[in-house]
Order: structure tokens, then sequence, then C-alpha cells
């Protein structure tokens, strides 16, 4: 075992996260490594210093755009097939099951029960009980796969996976249609059901949620047409909704896609008197590297003077 190896999972051994046998080596060689044990010990030392701050929750919104970020990341990402893992990589799928004798011993008994379940029914003939259809946690959603509107409607069709695909059908107003939509804003990995999805809720932009996606919607997702989307049908909030100004302000300020600034820039014509408004005005119209902005920015400002 090196002392590369060794620093790389230092944090994983206090953490008891290192597989047995793995934990087993490293303490061997801490035992005769000098460097690695005051390493270990100076490791140590500061995880109990910091175990002692409280933990603070992290953020809905940075947890929905770690999630995307990971969504983004495992599409693009070349990964085997279950057969390929089971047949080449046994250990993968077994390593778990080996580190959680609870785990395994719940799914046994689980087993067990649903075969004797079974057996008492088709011994019986009783058939089986259709459960209702339950409102969707969004921690056992994986992912969004489409989203359709029916035509001259309000009947929203929504395709989402868990184990496996499932489809949820309803109108806009039904909990469980409102509830997927929102998820599919924030952490879908398919821009295209993300456009869709932000697309419908922008026909209910009053209903707090709705709106909360769609500001997080325009600060955070990766495609401009989402993002577009979302500033269009928060328009008509910049003037009463201070959080709505300034997540268009960010927007004219920050964002990478110059319609999207010029649309920003429009919204904001209602608003220009005011102080935070006219302060980025200033700015733009003296150095934005976009030509339009800048000139934009100028003559807003212009009509700003005319009003004072």
């Amino acid at each position: 075992m090196k002392c590369e190896w060794v620093l790389e999972n230092i944090l994983l051994h206090i953490y008891n996260e290192l597989p047995d046998d793995a934990r087993y080596e490293l303490e061997q060689h801490v035992a005769r490594c000098t460097d690695c044990a005051a390493e270990l010990k100076s490791t140590r030392q500061f995880h109990a210093t910091i175990s002692q701050f409280p933990v603070s929750e992290p953020s809905p919104n940075l947890v929905a755009g770690s999630r995307m970020r990971l969504q983004e990341a495992l599409e693009t990402t070349e990964q085997g097939g279950f057969w390929q893992r089971f047949l080449f990589d046994p250990g993968a799928w077994l390593r778990p099951i080996k580190l959680a004798p609870a785990l395994t011993a719940a799914i046994f008994i689980l087993g067990f029960a649903g075969g004797i379940g079974a057996t008492y029914q088709v011994m019986n003939g009783r058939p089986s009980v259709e459960m209702p259809a339950a409102t969707p946690v969004e921690s056992s959603i994986s992912g969004i796969r489409s989203v359709t509107q029916q035509p001259g409607s309000s009947q929203v069709s929504i395709r989402y996976d868990t184990v496996s695909t499932q489809e949820a059908q309803g109108s806009l107003n039904d909990q469980r249609i409102q509830q997927l939509l929102l998820f599919a804003t924030r952490n879908n990995y398919n821009s295209g059901v993300r456009m869709d999805s932000v697309d419908l809720l922008t026909q209910t932009p009053n209903d707090a949620h709705v709106r909360e996606a769609l500001l997080y919607a325009l600060r955070y997702d990766s495609n401009p047409g989402v993002r577009l989307k979302a500033i269009e049908s928060l328009g008509s909030y910049v003037k009463d909704d201070v959080r709505v100004r300034d997540a268009v302000l960010e927007a004219l300020v920050h964002d990478s896609n110059p319609g999207l600034r010029a649309q920003a820039l429009r919204l904001l014509e209602p608003v220009r008197a005011d102080s935070s408004v006219r302060v980025v005005l200033q700015k733009l119209a003296e150095r934005d590297p976009n030509q339009y902005i800048q000139e934009q920015a100028r003559n807003v400002l212009a009509q700003t003077a005319g009003m004072d």
C-alpha cells in the first residue's frame, strides 16, 4: 500500500466509509509510516474541531441546483449497462450488500412476506386490490421523460421515472401535476422537458410556488430558451415584486445570452426611475461590452432624465 492511496482515503477512514479490508490495510500502514500517522492525527483533530460547530441545512436552491448539475453530468457520462456491471464487476453491486447486513435482512424479510402474501391470494382466489394513485414524492422521482398538454384543454400528461417509467394525467390545477411540473423545472436533465414545464407553469404565475420555480429557472437553468420563457412570464411582476425585479436586474447584468439581456432591459423600463435600476443602467451605459445593451441603457436613462 502506497502513501498516496492512504492520504487520499484518510477522510473516508475517519467517517467509517472504507470497506473492512481497506480499513485494516490502512491501519497497518499507518502503524509503520510516521508521515501517514501524523497526517491521520492532524485530520482527526481537524474533524473534531469542525464537529463542534452546528451543521446548517443547505438551501432548497442549492440542493436543486446540485441535482440539476449532477443529472447533466450523468447524461454526458458514458456508463456501462446493468448486465455489463453484473458480469464484469459483481463486486460493485455485492459490496453495498456485504457492508449492510441490516439492509440485506430487510430485503429478505420483505421478499419473504411478499411471497407469502401472493401465495395466500392465489390459493384463496382473491383478486389483488388496486391502490389509488399517490402523490409522487420528489425524492422518489429519478427524472421526467415528457410533458404534453392536450390541445385546447388544461389537461396535462406527464411521464416520469421512479424504479420504472410511470405516467400521471390531470388538469393544471391538479396537485400531482403541479408537483411534477415544479420538479421538472428544477431537476430534469432534459432541457426540452424543462422548457415544456416552464411553458405550462407560465399559465399560473400567480401561484407562489410557481413563481419561485420560474425565478429559479431564470437564475440557474443552463438552457437560454428556458430562461427566456421564465423571464417573459415574470415580466408583469417586475413593478410589484421586488424579488422578480432583482432577478431581472441580475439577468441583465450577468446572463450570457444577449437576447435575454435585451428582454430584461425592456421589462425594466416601467421601473427605470427606481434607484437600484438606475444604478445598473448607468454602469451598463458607461462600459457594457455589448454595444446594443449599452446604447439601449443610455436611451432608457435619457427617458428617465425627462421624468425628473
